[in-house]
């Protein structure tokens, strides 16, 4: 086995280094939405661990004596709404549905529109250019040992 990238990651002939570098861009911008959406979800999460704690808090304002003041809190923000008529898994769900959806079916179209679907070809060509050829933890791929023809 060569130590050469896996056909997945090679440049399809034909396709010039400003496209790779503009697909990686892209790439780049579909990762950095990887994270948003990861941080939507951790912002869905904190809300309901918030609102599911702050009905624990409002019992024991109740039973501590103090029925009036956990009656508003009660009445005003537990189960509210934290945008116009959603709770955060709508909020999730138009995210996942719209923009994150259409970000990540586009990404892929232009992929296979000009590199034959080919993921990462940009970092798998930095890869190439920084790794040190013929070393240990330095091979092209997984299975493959240094001076390998």
């Amino acid at each position: 086995m060569s130590d050469r990238p896996d056909v997945a990651h090679q440049r399809p002939d034909g396709v010039s280094d400003a496209t790779v570098e503009a697909l990686g861009k892209v790439s780049e911008a579909l990762e950095a939405i990887e994270i948003a959406r990861g941080h939507l979800y951790t912002f869905h999460r904190l809300s309901g661990t918030a609102d599911l704690t702050l009905g624990e808090g409002v019992a024991q304002l109740r039973d501590a004596g103090h029925g009036d003041l956990a009656d508003v809190l009660e009445r005003e923000l537990v189960g509210r709404n934290v945008l116009d008529g959603r709770w955060t898994f709508q909020v999730m769900e138009e995210y996942d549905d719209g923009y994150y959806a259409d970000f990540k079916r586009l990404e892929k179209h232009a992929r296979d529109a000009l590199v034959e679907g080919k993921r990462h070809l940009y970092e798998a060509e930095m890869k190439e250019d920084r790794r040190t050829h013929g070393l240990p933890d330095h091979t092209a791929r997984p299975g493959v040992t240094p001076g390998e023809a």
